[in-house]
């Protein structure tokens, strides 16, 4: 079992597609006998894939800032839920809490998540593997972005060998699970 934590939008205003794949991903991580390291908002496809979790038997593990919680957007159904201080220890506990991430379609918040996830691993601060599911091409105007920061070494090559990438969800695990193998065995 690991603790697979997932960075998404919680947006309310999203077409419904997106909040079925939050769901489906959520339902996976149960399925395959993981659990859910939210950012502990029951909306939004956060909402979403908290909801897919508990629905495929997977605990699940919360953390929001008190200012969300003042919005009543707590994920009050959740296994543990850990009220922070601020976003920036919100972020720090998720990251401390998994043993793996996988970041869906998102906007800001999303981005920061998985650009402090991946500067940590790209200092060796961890070595926990990070996926990007790029659904429908959703990332594609950002990595190629990336790819050209990368080609002028404004980010190490290195770096972008650290983000494994995924086009659904089956996928996304595979790839997933077979890096915590990789990680447990030393490779």
């Amino acid at each position: 079992m690991a603790r697979i934590g997932v960075f998404c939008a919680s947006s309310q205003r999203l077409d419904q597609h997106w909040l079925d794949l939050a769901h489906e991903l959520g339902v996976e991580i149960g399925r395959r006998g993981h659990e859910l390291v939210s950012g502990g908002g029951c909306v939004g496809m956060m909402g979403a894939v908290a909801d897919g979790a508990r629905a495929g038997g997977a605990r699940t593990f919360g953390v929001i800032p008190q200012s969300l919680v003042d919005l009543e957007v707590a994920d009050t159904k959740s296994d543990e839920l850990v009220v922070t201080d601020g976003m920036a220890s919100r972020k720090l506990l998720m990251i401390e809490r998994a043993d793996a991430f996988i970041t869906l379609p998102g906007g800001l918040g999303t981005l920061d998540e998985l650009f402090e996830v991946w500067t940590t691993a790209m200092l060796d601060l961890h070595r926990k593997p990070i996926l990007l599911l790029d659904s429908g091409g959703f990332y594609g105007g950002l990595l190629e972005w990336l790819g050209g920061l990368s080609r002028e070494e404004f980010v190490r090559p290195s770096a972008m060998t650290l983000l494994l990438m995924a086009q659904d969800v089956d996928k996304a695990m595979d790839l997933i699970e077979a890096s915590l193998v990789d990680a447990a065995r030393g490779q």
